[in-house]
C-alpha cells in the first residue's frame, strides 16, 4: 500500500494495532452513519477497558450497544441515552463510568481535537452540573466554561463514498459527527460503501479531505433504522 491509498482488505487490518484501554472515537449520530461493521470488528476482538467518545451508545441490538453485551466499555463520553436499556442499566449501576457532555459541546471537543486547538470556552453547561470543577470565565457580562478538546488512540467513522486516498463524501445527515471524530484520531479508520479511483471525484463534492484519513475499507451495510414511524392512512 502507497502512502496516497489508503485502502486495506479487511476489517482485521482495519483495527490492527487496537487494544485494551485505548480512546476510541466514534461517528454517527443515534444509528445514522454509524461505522456498524468497525463496530462488529471491535466485538469480534474482544478488546476491553475502551474509553469510547460518540453521540449515543446505539441500541442493545445495533451499534455500540454491542459492545455492552461484553462489557468492552469502561468509560462512554456520550451526549445521552438514547434507545439502550443496557447502556442505563450499566450506567445506573456504577459498572459503566458516563461522561454525559452536550451534543455541540461534545461535537466542538472532537473539532477542537482535530484543530490542534487544546480546549475553548462555552456558556452551555455553566451553573449546572456538567460545569462542576470546571474553570469559569466571564467575557462580556457572561460565565462560560472551559472544556478540553478530545482525542483518542483510533476514531473509526463512515461515509458514503471515497477515492483510494481517503477523500470523503458523506450522504446528507449522516455527515453528523463523522468528520469531527476522524480528525481528532490519531488513527483514523473509515468504513465507505463505494471507493473510486482518485480524480474521479470533483474537488467541489469532497467534503474532508484524505489527509485526515490513515485506513480505508468498503463495505456492505445494513442501515438499521432506530423507530419507525408510519402515518396512519
Amino acid at each position: 500500500m502507497s502512502g496516497f491509498d489508503k485502502v486495506v482488505a479487511s476489517y482485521e487490518e482495519a483495527l490492527a494495532g487496537l487494544e485494551d484501554g485505548m480512546t476510541v472515537l466514534a461517528g454517527g449520530f443515534g444509528l445514522c452513519g454509524i461505522p456498524e461493521n468497525l463496530i462488529k470488528e471491535i466485538k469480534r476482538k474482544g478488546t476491553t477497558g475502551l474509553t469510547i467518545a460518540s453521540n449515543n451508545c446505539g441500541t442493545d441490538e445495533h451499534g455500540l450497544g454491542v459492545l455492552l453485551v461484553d462489557k468492552q466499555i469502561k468509560k462512554m463520553i456520550a451526549s445521552y441515552v438514547g434507545e439502550n436499556a443496557l447502556f442505563e442499566a450499566q450506567m445506573m449501576s456504577g459498572e459503566l463510568e458516563v461522561e454525559l457532555t452536550p451534543q455541540g459541546t461534545l461535537a466542538e471537543k472532537m473539532r477542537a481535537g482535530g484543530a490542534g486547538i487544546p480546549g475553548f470556552y462555552t456558556a452551555t453547561g455553566y451553573g449546572t452540573p456538567v460545569g462542576e470543577g470546571k474553570e469559569v470565565r466571564e467575557f462580556k457580562g457572561r460565565n462560560y466554561i472551559l472544556e478540553e478538546a478530545l482525542q483518542g488512540d483510533f476514531s473509526i467513522a463512515k461515509a458514503w463514498k471515497a477515492d483510494r486516498s481517503g477523500n470523503l463524501v458523506f450522504r446528507m445527515t449522516a455527515q453528523n459527527f463523522n468528520p469531527m471524530a476522524i480528525t481528532a484520531g490519531k488513527i483514523s479508520v473509515v468504513e465507505v460503501e463505494e471507493i473510486v479511483e482518485v480524480g474521479e471525484l470533483n474537488p467541489d463534492e469532497i467534503h474532508l479531505p484524505g489527509i485526515y484519513v490513515n485506513r480505508l475499507i468498503q463495505g456492505t451495510f445494513e442501515k438499521t433504522i432506530e423507530q419507525r414511524t408510519v402515518r396512519s392512512a
